[in-house]
């Protein structure tokens, strides 16, 4: 489910961020901040709030990007720059000065946003199933999906001049949020979870335009291929490419020809890899923890070697 815990922070005018962390904050032990992926919540990292060896090491700080969760601004409309502002003020809220970072799918592009801001203040990041560009001619040339020809229509009807008190987000979108990000790992239980949870959270006239603008957010965004090569903290990025195709394809979206050469734009980190994962599903921290979690602990581990 959503977050059950909220913060205020000024952006745009005061808003209030829902996060949660794993275990009880220890400004002993070195942060990661966690940034879900399009239309779900904090709970998308689960496997990790409940991997001990992890929460050893670390506090686990997951934040829900505006339009998502128990999130919430003043203002209709804003970016994933904004997102990116908004989780370093609620560092500044909580007291974390520094700290790792891990995006999952859009959390990729927030938290590279967040070192281009601030890259005093992010010690290393961890991508998962995403890319540096928007779905580019180019980008799609090279198997990037094409979210417009297949999103637009549902932005168009999430649009209305008139309040929609009783909107509730439909079961195909629900689906649709499942089966991508989850691929063979979508059980009934991952879809009757995650639909009972957007159907929580996307309802009433305010979900209705938080969903529309979190959608406009993906389908407008902006490429950050000239500006990675600003980045000099450590950077792992991790992407789903299966070898068998009995098993099904690459990473959906963003397949594995895009990563490749995307992650050699890093050409100012102090090390910048990309790990192809064998299965799983685009969602990667919640299909192949195990993988996630390790590159987690290794990027912490060198940090302090």
């Amino acid at each position: 489910m959503a977050a059950t815990e909220t913060i205020t922070v000024p952006h745009l005018g005061g808003i209030s961020a829902g996060y949660a962390f794993a275990t009880p904050y220890d400004a002993a032990k070195p942060t990661c901040v966690l940034i879900n992926s399009m239309c779900t919540t904090v709970s998308l990292y689960k496997p990790q709030f409940a991997n001990t060896e992890l929460t050893d090491a670390v506090n686990l700080l997951a934040i829900e990007p505006l339009g998502h969760g128990a999130t919430s601004c003043p203002t209709e409309h804003f970016t994933y720059w904004d997102s990116a502002i908004m989780a370093l003020q609620v560092m500044d809220k909580l007291g974390i000065k520094k700290a790792f970072t891990l995006g999952t799918s859009q959390g990729g592009w927030i938290v590279v946003r967040m070192v281009l801001l601030a890259p005093e203040r992010i010690l290393g990041l961890i991508l998962l199933g995403t890319s540096m560009d928007y779905e580019s001619s180019d980008s799609r040339s090279k198997g990037a999906w094409d979210p417009k020809t297949l999103l637009a229509p549902f932005y168009e009807k999430w649009c209305s001049i008139t309040p929609t008190p009783d909107f509730v987000v439909d079961d195909v979108w629900c689906g649709m949020v499942g089966s991508l990000g989850f691929g063979t790992g979508a059980t009934a239980e991952v879809i009757q979870f995650w639909t009972e949870t957007l159907k929580s959270v996307y309802t009433g006239d305010e979900g209705r335009k938080k969903l529309k603008v979190a959608l406009a957010c993906l389908l407008e965004r902006d490429g950050l291929l000239l500006r990675v090569r600003d980045v000099v903290c450590p950077v792992h990025w991790l992407q789903v490419s299966f070898k068998s195709m009995a098993a099904g394809t690459e990473d959906a979206p963003f397949g594995t020809t895009i990563p490749a050469e995307q992650i050699k734009l890093f050409t100012s980190s102090k090390e910048a890899t990309l790990t192809l994962v064998e299965g799983g599903g685009h969602y990667l921290n919640a299909t192949n923890p195990k993988e996630v979690n390790a590159a987690l602990l290794q990027l912490i581990s060198n940090y302090k070697a």
